[in-house]
């Protein structure tokens, strides 16, 4: 991988992922990064998401509507309410076993699974029974 150096830009943007614990989309990242540089451009805050996940310092993690991001770097399973977008870490421990699982049976050699549960929050779920 080519060597990044490290800017005054993307130290904003991983200050600002890490300052929230809501699975950030790159939009709120933008927004909280825009409150500390009014010049910086929506460009630059999505390069360096991209680039801050691909160095491994911060999780980019695939929902449906919009990409997020996590400080958790440790291997867990997401929850997504397909109501109101929000992503919440799984209380369900990761099962190594899956990956073994899938190695034999295929051949991949496997780095790891990402798992992303899908419904209704609590909150969604009481909006639904008025």
């Amino acid at each position: 991988m080519k060597q990044t150096r490290d800017t005054r830009q993307r130290r904003l943007v991983l200050e600002a992922v890490r300052s929230r614990c809501d699975h950030p989309s790159a939009d709120e990242i933008y927004m909280d990064v825009r409150e500390r540089d009014d010049k910086i451009s929506r460009g630059t805050v999505y390069r360096n998401l991209n680039i801050l996940a691909e160095s491994g310092e911060i999780l980019h993690v695939k929902v449906p509507a919009a990409d997020r991001y996590d400080v958790r770097l440790d291997r867990h399973y997401h929850m997504f309410c397909v109501g109101c977008g929000t992503v919440i870490d799984a209380p369900v421990s990761y099962k190594e076993s899956f990956d073994a699982a899938a190695e034999r049976e295929t051949g991949f050699k496997i780095e790891r699974h990402r798992t992303i549960f899908e419904g209704l929050c609590p909150e969604c779920r009481k909006k639904e029974k008025i």
